[in-house]
């Protein structure tokens, strides 16, 4: 029982991360298609700035939970999907490191060196994200000794690089309608447009994705024999429709809510077709490690829940917090007054210095 709960927490953090990451993802991916100035993209920086590494602690408690209550599973995943897992980190820490490096300097080359580093900083994690859990789903080429038998270029496959393709159109989606709701003027503009074209790629994209997936995995046998299950796919189509709803009345809010459930009911779509498996082999599904051939000892996972049930809260509520606070838009009109604010605060310290 423990071991199920445990699995349903793993799909249910990796699924807020995706909803929550996704949109710095999709804007970051947008940011040199869509901004025609340096106001512009200064919005495109505040619209993802207090949140981006709030986001990230999603991520993080996934990984920690994957370390604690399934071990073996953790140290197999992290072998096998290494190179991928190790590129999507690097991404990270350039996104990171741009978004507050960026503005150290006045120069143009230098932004337009960070701007790169923050689109490739959101790109590749998520596409990189769709094919591992493509891969996931499929089944990686894991021996009886948990060894990986493959690279990173097993992992691009057909059926990988259409999940990849898949993540990409949902961030960029849930990207671009976040912007609408943070920024203003032509911006905001330009941001529902790409919003409501998109839809229809991923739309597209997400149909063929499920064909492929009926012929490249067991995802649908779960659903087969518990058709109550089904209530899943239902909401990941519902929501997919409701974005397109909300799109064309511009209430993007609960366009970007849809989009939030819409993510949320995708990844719990993927694990819950998983489940109990949560690395398949395709040597041999013997090989595969499950919810309860991978788990820590009863002790721990009861000591975790009891953790868990006191800590998560205050994460959200601390996440909550923060959305409210930083509410307000982020046009390039605010982004130009903030960032003369920052040039002027710089001038009144050099002053001070010399004159020290």
């Amino acid at each position: 029982m423990l071991e199920t709960i445990w699995f349903a927490l793993w799909g249910i953090l990796w699924a807020a991360y995706f909803a929550l990451d996704g949109f710095d993802f999709g804007i970051g991916t947008l940011m040199p298609f869509i901004a025609k100035d340096e106001a512009e993209r200064r919005a495109i920086y505040k619209s993802m700035g207090p949140y981006w590494n709030g986001n990230e602690v999603w991520l993080i408690t996934a990984g920690g939970v994957t370390f604690a209550a399934f071990p073996k599973t953790y140290a197999v995943m992290f072998s096998s999907l290494y190179s991928a897992l190790l590129l999507i980190l690097f991404a990270l820490i350039v996104r990171g490191v741009a978004m507050e490096f960026r503005s150290n300097f006045e120069s143009s080359g230098w932004k337009r060196f960070w701007d790169f580093g923050l689109w490739i900083g959101n790109f590749a994690p998520g596409l990189l994200f769709g094919v591992a859990f493509a891969n996931l789903f499929r089944g990686i080429l894991i021996d009886g000794q948990g060894v990986y038998q493959g690279s990173l270029f097993s992992l691009l496959n057909v059926y990988g690089l259409m999940g990849g393709i898949l993540f990409v159109l949902i961030f960029l989606v849930h990207g671009s309608i976040w912007l609408t709701i943070k920024s203003g003027g032509d911006l905001r503009k330009r941001a529902g447009l790409v919003a409501a074209r998109i839809w229809f790629v991923l739309a597209a994209m997400a149909v063929i994705f499920l064909a492929a997936t009926w012929f490249s995995t067991k995802l649908y046998d779960n659903y087969l024999k518990t058709p109550g299950l089904a209530v899943i796919p239902l909401a990941a189509v519902a929501a997919l429709f409701a974005i397109r709803f909300f799109i064309a009345k511009s209430e993007w809010l609960k366009a970007w809510f849809s989009s939030a459930i819409f993510i949320i009911a995708v990844t719990l779509f993927g694990v819950t077709g998983l489940y109990p498996n949560m690395l398949i082999s395709s040597i041999n599904p013997a090989f595969s490690l499950t919810a309860f051939n991978s788990a820590s000892s009863t002790l721990t996972l009861k000591i975790m829940l009891g953790v868990a049930l006191v800590f998560v809260p205050v994460v959200i509520a601390y996440q909550v917090w923060v959305y409210r606070f930083f509410a307000k838009e982020s046009t390039p009109e605010v982004a130009a007054a903030g960032q003369g604010a920052v040039g002027a605060i710089k001038a009144r310290t050099a002053s001070g210095l010399k004159a020290g």
